[in-house]
């Protein structure tokens, strides 16, 4: 259970109940950052329009990259919500999962090319405190993908230290989606059953 109790669908204002069916309609299920986030309408608003243009916006780097830069990310920061989600993110885009098992050691596990241990180091050096991010990390970045494409890594790489940090402070931990069994309902352990979805 995370440290604010998600929001359930009856407390919840027409706005925040709408996001909720689009939630569930598009993934199975209301993710629990979500429905946390659901207590402050302005934000869970502004939350789902940003996260639905920045999906929009991404189409320079190729997304493995993407994805496995913003695992990577959240794998370092420790949030087990986002390590789930991700994993999921990547099986549903048919990408090989059985190599994030390997990710501690991706300078020498031969699943991960040079591409993907560039964009791990740039992932590790941004997620530090304090950064290391060096001159050297860019260009060489810059020139593989151009600097929109190093804009976009840099940019999703920061969300996701956002996001990881945000649930890791909240105490929001893995919901089932990388299994892909049924998700938890994020509200069933805070309010009768009678006023889940």
């Amino acid at each position: 259970m995370p440290r604010i109790p998600p929001r359930a669908p009856a407390d919840a204002g027409p706005l925040v109940k709408i996001g909720y069916r689009m939630a569930r309609k598009r993934l199975g299920e209301v993710p629990e950052p979500f429905a946390v986030l659901g207590h402050h309408r302005k934000l869970f608003v502004a939350s789902a329009r940003h996260e639905l243009a920045v999906e929009k916006a991404t189409k320079v780097m190729p997304p493995q990259l993407i994805q496995l830069a913003v695992y990577r990310t959240a794998w370092t920061v420790g949030c087990s919500w986002c390590v789930d989600f991700g994993t999921m993110l990547m099986r549903l885009d048919e990408l090989d999962v059985d190599r994030l098992k390997e990710i501690a050691d991706f300078e020498t596990s031969d699943k991960f090319t040079d591409a993907d241990r560039e964009v791990i180091r740039l992932s590790d050096a941004m997620t530090s405190t304090p950064m290391t991010v060096t001159d050297e990390q860019i260009a060489s970045l810059d020139d593989a993908y151009g600097h929109a494409g190093v804009v976009e890594l840099a940019y999703q790489i920061g969300l996701e230290n956002q996001r990881s940090r945000m649930n890791h402070a909240l105490g929001i931990t893995d919901q089932g989606f990388s299994s892909g069994d049924s998700c938890r309902v994020p509200w069933a352990e805070a309010v009768p059953a009678s006023q889940g979805a």
